[in-house]
C-alpha cells in the first residue's frame, strides 16, 4: 500500500508540472523577428505606418531602418560584402545597384512570387537566367512640375519645348523666386540630365561603351547647365530632389523637371505652402531631336540570400507589394508598378489627370534607363556628375567640358572592362 501511495503521489505532482512546463516552454519560444531596410521615399514611408497591422497579423515583429537612397545602397553593399547582414528583406534600386547584387548573389531568388500583375519588363531589369530577383514597387517618369498662377500672371503657356521652357525659366526668374530648378547635385543630377540628354538624340551608354561626351551629349548637359546655371536656385550644385521639393513647396521655384513620384508630397497641404490648385504636371518638354522622357522602375522590394529567417521574410514581401498596398500608393499619389492599381476604379477617379496622361505619353515614348546601366553605376554617376557640376557652374559655357567628358567617358570604359561588361 504504501508503494502505491507513493506512486499516486508521484503522479499528480508530474500531471501538475505539466501545464507549468508547457506554459514555461511556450512563453520561452522564440518570437518571430525581420530586420528590413526602406528608402526614404514617399512608398517608403507609407510602408512605415502599416507595419504594425502587419505585426499584428502575422505576430512577426518588423525592426525597420528607414535610409536615403545612396546610404541604402553603401548600408547594404558593405554589409553584403563583408558577409556581416541580418538584412531579410530590402528596398532597392533595379537600375542603380540591381546588376551588381545579382551578379553577387546578394539577392534571393523568387520563384514562388505571383508577376503576372506587372508589365513584363518591369520585371525583367531585375531577371537573369528566367530568375527574377526583384519585385517591381514604383515605376517613374521625368515631368514638368509648375506654378500655374505665376504662368498665368505671366502671360505663358506650359512650355512643350526645351526653347519654350528656357524662355519661360528667364520671364519667370524674379522677385526671389527661381524661374526653373532640377538635380543639380553631382550624381544625383544624372538621372534627370538623363531626359534631356535623350531630347538631344544623346545616350550615355551605347553597345556597351560610354557615349555621353558625343555632341548630342554634350549639346543637352550644356543646356541643362544653362538653365540652371542662369534661373536656378541658389546652390542648386548642392541640391538632390529632398533638396529641392522645399524650396517649390515654399514657393521659390516657378518650374521643376523631376521624377513623376513626387507629386502627391508636393501637393501635400501639410508640407506646402502653395494651393494644389496651383501645381500643374505636365510632360517633360520636347527637344530638339527627341520626346522620350525616361520611364523607370526607380523601386522595388528584394529579400536577401543570406536572410536567415526566409519564410517570414516572404510574408513581408508579400504583404509589402501586396495589390492592397499598391491601390494605397495610387490613392496617395505614388505612380505604383502593379497593372491592377491603374486600372482601380476607386484610383482613376481621383488619379490627377496630369499623371495619367504623362505617364501614359511616357509608357508609349520614353526610354527605360535614367542612368548607365552597368554594375560599377556609383561610380559611373559620380564620374558623369562632375561633368554635370562643371556645365552648371559656368552656365554652360565651359570651354573644357568636351575634353571633361571624353576624360569620364575613358574612365567610365574603364569600368565596364573590369567588371566585364565592355561592349556587350
Amino acid at each position: 500500500m504504501k508503494k502505491r501511495n507513493v506512486l499516486v503521489v508521484m503522479l499528480v505532482l508530474v500531471s501538475l508540472a505539466l501545464p507549468m512546463f508547457a506554459q514555461g516552454t511556450a512563453e520561452a519560444a522564440p518570437k518571430q523577428e525581420i530586420r528590413v531596410l526602406l528608402a526614404n521615399h514617399p512608398y517608403g514611408e507609407l510602408l512605415k505606418t502599416k507595419i504594425p497591422e502587419f505585426e499584428a497579423k502575422t505576430g512577426i515583429k518588423v525592426n525597420y531602418e528607414s535610409l536615403q537612397e545612396s546610404q541604402l545602397t553603401n548600408k547594404l553593399t558593405t554589409e553584403f560584402a563583408t558577409k556581416s547582414s541580418t538584412v531579410d528583406v530590402f528596398m532597392t534600386r533595379p537600375l542603380q545597384e540591381g546588376l551588381m547584387f545579382i551578379k553577387n548573389g546578394w539577392y534571393e531568388g523568387l520563384d514562388k512570387y505571383d508577376f503576372s500583375d506587372y508589365p513584363s519588363n518591369s520585371v525583367d531589369i531585375g531577371r537573369k537566367n528566367n530568375v527574377a530577383y526583384i519585385v517591381p514597387l514604383v515605376t517613374e517618369w521625368q515631368v514638368l512640375y509648375y506654378r500655374k498662377d505665376l504662368l498665368q500672371k505671366a502671360g505663358l503657356s506650359v512650355p512643350t519645348t526645351f526653347a519654350e521652357l528656357e524662355a519661360a525659366a528667364k520671364a519667370l526668374n524674379k522677385d526671389g523666386v527661381a524661374g526653373f530648378a532640377s538635380r543639380g547635385k553631382g550624381a544625383a543630377a544624372v538621372t534627370q540630365l538623363s531626359s534631356y540628354v535623350y531630347n538631344y538624340g544623346g545616350r550615355y551608354l551605347e553597345n556597351g561603351k560610354a557615349v555621353f561626351d558625343s555632341p548630342e551629349a554634350l549639346e543637352a548637359t550644356r543646356f541643362y547647365g544653362r538653365l540652371l546655371g542662369n534661373y536656378g536656385p541658389q546652390g542648386v550644385t548642392s541640391m538632390s530632389w529632398e533638396n529641392v521639393m522645399p524650396v517649390f513647396q515654399a514657393g521659390k521655384v516657378a518650374m521643376w523637371t523631376d521624377a513623376s513620384v513626387f507629386y502627391g508630397q508636393i501637393v501635400d497641404p501639410s508640407k506646402t505652402s502653395i494651393p494644389a490648385a496651383d501645381i500643374g504636371v505636365a510632360q517633360l518638354p520636347k527637344g530638339p531631336k527627341g520626346d522620350s522622357p525616361f520611364i523607370v522602375v526607380s523601386w522595388g522590394m528584394a529579400m536577401s540570400s543570406a536572410s536567415k529567417n526566409k519564410s517570414a521574410a516572404q510574408q513581408f514581401l508579400d504583404w509589402a507589394t501586396s495589390k492592397e498596398l499598391a491601390v494605397e500608393g495610387m490613392l496617395s499619389n505614388i505612380t505604383m508598378a502593379r497593372d491592377s492599381a491603374w486600372a482601380n476604379a476607386e484610383v482613376r477617379k481621383v488619379m490627377n489627370p496630369g499623371l495619367v496622361e504623362t505617364q501614359a505619353h511616357a509608357a508609349k515614348n520614353g526610354y527605360p534607363y535614367d542612368r548607365p546601366f552597368m554594375s560599377s553605376v556609383g561610380q559611373a554617376r559620380d564620374l558623369i556628375g562632375e561633368v554635370i557640376i562643371e556645365s552648371i557652374n559656368t552656365k554652360g559655357t565651359s570651354t573644357k567640358l568636351a575634353a571633361l567628358a571624353q576624360e569620364k567617358a575613358d574612365a567610365v570604359d574603364a569600368l565596364l572592362k573590369t567588371d566585364g561588361e565592355y561592349g556587350l
